[in-house]
């Protein structure tokens, strides 16, 4: 089976909608801790990472939100997603602790490079611009699975999957045997399917925040239609 990630802005709300992510067949959470300036993020993720700071949720409240989340998915991997900048404000080796005390499974920090704060163990972002050492690189530090960006660019849902995608996924395989999940992109049962045909896990993030503001049942339901696409 492959594996199915959803990731939702951190917020009063978001332990709900994780659980109903969970009961619709998400394998794994993104819990995206907002920042003020989200590089890699498209439109929908930066104007709920805006709504999420202007209601308050700085580092401590997201942590508190991943601690709520844990408690009502004790068996499920929560990854908190964030940028270098809000661990370099609150301690790298501080905010590590803290989240792990809370429940989180591993991180994602989007513009750390592999080669620094090599000590925090996450999951490594390889792109289509990824030289081959550097994919190799990330696959060795990597803590678990490899996360694909599909495509140069932001995130965001969009009409079509990258062209690229294809051979993009048949040289990192090529290089390395860890397992690839692929996101950026994706936001359709069609998407999800023809992505997991190719790659080990998918991730839906943009399509999944916009769904999530209708509230945890057109959440559930979303998130069942990727999963019966991916089988």
């Amino acid at each position: 089976m492959k594996t199915l990630v959803i990731y939702l802005m951190a917020g009063p709300e978001t332990p709900e909608l994780a659980r109903a992510a969970v009961d619709g067949g998400a394998d794994i959470v993104e819990l995206g801790f907002p920042f003020s300036d989200p590089l890699a993020e498209g439109p929908v993720i930066r104007r709920a990472s805006e709504r999420a700071l202007a209601r308050g949720m700085r580092t401590r409240a997201c942590l508190d939100v991943l601690e709520r989340t844990r408690e009502l998915l004790p068996e499920t991997p929560i990854v908190p997603m964030t940028y270098a900048a809000i661990l370099e404000a609150y301690g790298y080796e501080r905010f590590v602790a803290d989240a792990r005390e809370r429940g989180a499974s591993s991180f994602i920090l989007v513009d750390l490079p592999v080669e620094e704060q090599a000590a925090i163990r996450r999951i490594q972002l390889v792109a289509p611009t990824s030289t081959d050492a550097r994919i190799r690189a990330a696959a060795e530090a990597t803590d678990g699975w490899l996360y694909l960006v599909t495509l140069t660019g932001t995130t965001g849902a969009r009409g079509e999957l990258s062209p690229a995608l294809p051979g993009l996924v048949e040289r990192v395989r090529s290089l390395v045997s860890t397992p690839i999940y692929a996101g950026f992109g994706i936001s359709t049962p069609e998407h999800a399917r023809a992505v997991g045909e190719l790659a080990d896990g998918v991730v839906v993030g943009s399509r999944a925040v916009q769904v999530a503001e209708d509230g945890p049942a057109a959440l559930r339901d979303y998130v069942a239609s990727l999963r019966a696409a991916l089988g």
